[in-house]
């Protein structure tokens, strides 16, 4: 072969493979297709962990998880900025929310926990002390048997579906006395956790070693007692989409639904199935007993 017909030959093969490449570049932009869900920081750990999984078995898909709280999630997808709006709260009991123009997919149910520095020394509190803790009556934690420590608060921002349930049903609602506030569940945890005499409450999936649960009334925090009520701080988890979802919105929320995924993640990531309660809770706080409980 001469070389004037090997170089013809070999820009040939570059034209065809820069060509297969271009076409393929195309095809998988084409294909690409991404949502973005934004809200509460409760929620988030569910959301990311079903979106890495989903984008994992199909490929070509991304799922952009943000937190920012349930008010964020609410009002961006009010506004139609994001596909998905997370939520602790059903979207009637936040301000200024059109509930009306919003479709609500419960996915979880999340029970949430007062929590403690480790050095405070109390491990139960009656509902009626926990109230007077956040409403500052209680300034020392020796007032209700614990260390000779100063009490200090830490809250989750306005806004934050954690903190409206934790206030409606722990604090009988009561509001809690301006205090530090913090605008995820995780900052939260690591702040209680360094602070001796500190105090607040995260989701039972931010538990861990790092800081101490407290009983109420002497009722635990588990998910048992929250299937039954008994535990009574707890929450629906609701994904909100502005009107009907469609395409990867619509995939993505019957994947986080199926029961593949609620029998699995669900549960290992610290949360319960809306399946699993006996009781069922009204935007009014109003239980119900579900069928056969």
């Amino acid at each position: 072969m001469s070389k004037k017909r090997w170089w013809q030959g070999l820009g040939l093969l570059i034209v065809v493979v820069l060509g297969v490449y271009a076409y393929q570049t195309r095809q998988v932009s084409h294909a690409g297709e991404s949502i973005t869900a934004v809200g509460s920081t409760a929620l988030q750990p569910l959301v990311e962990a079903a979106g890495e999984q989903y984008t994992g078995e199909h490929l070509g898909t991304f799922i952009n998880v943000q937190g920012g709280g349930t008010g964020t999630g609410l009002s961006q997808i009010q506004e139609g900025a994001v596909q998905i709006g997370d939520s602790d709260l059903f979207a009637g009991e936040q301000k200024g929310i059109r509930a009306a123009d919003l479709v609500d997919h419960r996915v979880a149910v999340v029970g949430i926990t007062p929590i403690v520095n480790r050095k405070v020394g109390v491990t139960n509190l009656s509902t009626a002390q926990l109230i007077r803790v956040f409403t500052g009556k209680v300034t020392n934690w020796k007032q209700v048997g614990g260390a000779d420590l100063p009490v200090v608060l830490i809250n989750r921002a306005q806004g934050s579906g954690t903190r409206a349930t934790f206030e409606q049903f722990g604090l009988a609602k009561h509001r809690s006395k301006t205090a530090q506030e913090q605008d995820s569940s995780g900052m939260v945890r690591s702040i209680v956790s360094t602070t001796p005499g500190a105090i607040s409450y995260v989701a039972f999936s931010y538990v861990d070693k790092t800081v101490q649960e407290l009983s109420l009334d002497n009722v635990s925090p588990t998910e048992d007692n929250v299937t039954t009520n008994r535990w009574k701080i707890w929450s629906y988890e609701h994904l909100y989409t502005k009107g009907q979802p469609t395409g990867l919105t619509k995939k993505f929320i019957a994947y986080v639904e199926s029961p593949a995924v609620q029998k699995t993640l669900v549960r290992q990531l610290g949360y319960l199935s809306p399946s699993q309660m006996t009781v069922e809770r009204d935007a009014t706080g109003k239980i119900t007993l579900l069928g056969g409980a």
